[in-house]
Parts: structure tokens; C-alpha cells; sequence
């Protein structure tokens, strides 16, 4: 799945010029924890958080002697930021219509983000939002169709419904039937635990030929 079948239409974003007000007012209104930062051509340069807005309130809580950190320093920096442009943290993090679901979910959990302005790939201009909320839409597929694309995932290994069978229920897959070699069974769990929406993948898959056995050592 691509962050186009999960995502939201509309996007939340301000200039660079608005100032603090403007930006706890928008998140307050729109119910948001974060907007993104826009130039001119509605593309995005930055994101403000309610961790930057909130920095205005704790910064001149926290002393740290003569020599602060650099992180410390970008803090004190938006702290005393009064427009967007100053608070925001940049560059934006963007993804496009066409990014895997996975890849969006890897980009909020190294970052430690929660959404992610969605962008036109070809102009870069925002066009959309995706949350965290909606990637676990992934979730909710049904067990047919999640079905369908497991199937799918197996024949392009080469694998038959007649050899390996599928049954799914609520995100978990089972796997049935018998194939050839041993050495198949790896592959193709993981390629049904790639699927996404499949919360689990339960192996009973046999085999004919044990080609994983090491054959014994001659003796010297």
C-alpha cells in the first residue's frame, strides 16, 4: 500500500510569517500537534511542533552553564522565535503519494514525528497529510483482500494456491501445503510478512527435501 490510499486531503500549513499566536491558534482550531511551514510556491521548508511552541514556556527554566549544547542552543534559538520561520524545525520531512506506507511508518518513528506533509512529486508543492493514525488503516483491511495480495505475493515466487495454502483471520496468515526444498519455507514467510496489514504469519508448511541438512565431514 502507498500513503495515497491512507492519507488525508487536507493539509495544514502556514507561511513563514505567522507568528506564535497565529500557529497555537491554528493547531488549537484544526486539532493538530503539528503544522507545516510553506513558502511562497506552497511548498513545505519546515514543521512546527507543539514541542517547538512549547519551548517558549520552559527554556528559561533549564541554566546550562556557559557552554550550552548544540541541541540546547537550536532550543534557545526557537525559543525566541516569534514567527513560524524562526520556530520551525527544518528541513520539512515530506513524503509523496506514491511512498510505501512501510517508509512513511520508518520516517515518524526515526524522527520521532507523528505526521507528515504530503507533497506533489513533481512540483513540491504540498498537497496532503498523512498521521500515524492513518497508517494503521494498513490494519483494517479485509481478510479477502488481504488474502488476495498474499496470494499474489506467493505467485510471484513461483508458488501455487494447489501447493501453498492461505487462510487468513484478523491480520494473521496461515500458511499450509507443501513445497519442494526446505530452503523455500524462509523466502516465502517473509515475503507474505512484507504484506502489508498481515499482523502475524503462522508456518505449517511442509517440505519434501530437507536440502538445509549439512552433509557430514569425511573423516581425515
Amino acid at each position: 500500500m502507498q500513503v495515497k490510499d491512507v492519507m488525508g486531503m487536507v493539509a495544514i500549513a502556514v507561511r513563514q510569517d505567522a507568528s506564535f499566536a497565529e500557529l497555537v491558534a491554528t493547531m488549537q482550531r484544526f486539532k493538530v500537534g503539528a503544522v507545516a511551514v510553506i513558502d511562497a510556491d506552497r511548498r513545505p521548508v519546515g514543521v512546527v511542533s507543539e514541542d517547538d511552541l512549547l519551548l517558549k514556556e520552559t527554556s528559561h527554566r533549564h541554566g546550562e552553564g556557559f557552554f550550552p549544547s548544540r541541541r540546547r542552543r537550536q532550543e534557545q534559538h526557537k525559543a525566541a522565535g516569534a514567527y513560524a520561520g524562526q520556530i520551525m524545525s527544518s528541513p520539512a520531512i515530506t513524503v509523496t503519494a506514491g511512498t510505501p506506507v512501510r517508509e512513511a511508518a520508518r520516517l515518524m518513528h526515526d524522527h520521532r514525528i507523528k505526521q507528515l506533509p504530503v507533497i506533489d512529486a513533481v512540483t513540491g508543492k504540498i498537497v496532503g497529510t498523512v498521521h500515524q493514525g492513518d497508517l494503521l488503516k494498513v490494519f483494517m483491511r479485509s481478510a479477502a483482500d488481504l488474502r488476495r495480495e498474499v496470494v499474489r505475493a506467493l505467485a510471484g515466487l513461483g508458488f501455487a494456491t494447489d501447493e501453498v495454502t492461505v487462510a487468513v483471520k484478523d491480520g494473521v496468515v496461515t500458511l499450509g501445503g507443501q513445497v519442494a526444498l526446505c530452503s523455500q519455507i524462509a523466502p516465502l514467510v517473509a515475503a507474505v510478512e512484507e504484506v502489508d496489514g498481515v499482523t502475524d504469519v503462522e508456518d505449517a508448511v511442509t517440505y519434501t527435501v530437507d536440502d538445509l541438512v549439512a552433509a557430514p565431514l569425511p573423516y581425515l
